[in-house]
């Protein structure tokens, strides 16, 4: 099991935790003094009111919660957030009220998850030619059968 060191920026921020002892992904719990109104196609900035030091060669991927995503239509507004290893400034999820009603967020809310991943930093080089694979130059539905 490795650790990754959180700051709490604010008293009151929960720290990330699993749902599950197989979870892929801890929740993150939005960290603020009053509900948060988010309405229809608006997008808001929700602090977690944490700070942490993801290891050298990963990064840290802030994903939807299935459940506010399809029940309230909450995401993340750039799909998926990328926290990287060397970053050590507040954790911020922004969300986008993808639905027709307006959704408020209080604190302590589950508002995302984030999954610490290994990350590669390969260096891009030109050539001429690629390799060659069965599939080639066959754009998107060119696997089906």
């Amino acid at each position: 099991m490795s650790t990754i060191r959180v700051k709490k920026l604010n008293e009151q921020a929960i720290l990330p935790t699993y749902g599950s002892e197989e979870a892929a992904c801890a929740d993150l719990y939005a960290c603020l003094d009053a509900p948060l109104t988010v309405e229809p196609g608006a997008t808001v900035w929700i602090p977690t009111g944490l700070a942490m030091e993801i290891p050298r060669g990963c990064a840290g991927l802030v994903y939807a919660r299935s459940g506010m995503a399809c029940k309230k239509g909450l995401a993340p507004a750039n799909k998926v957030g990328v926290i990287d290893s060397d970053y050590r400034g507040p954790v911020t999820v922004v969300l986008h009220n993808h639905g027709s009603e307006a959704q408020t967020i209080s604190h302590g809310e589950r508002i995302a998850q984030l999954v610490i991943t290994p990350v590669l930093t390969p260096v891009y080089e030109v050539c001429d030619a690629l390799s060659e694979t069965d599939r080639g130059q066959g754009g998107f539905g060119s696997t089906g059968k």
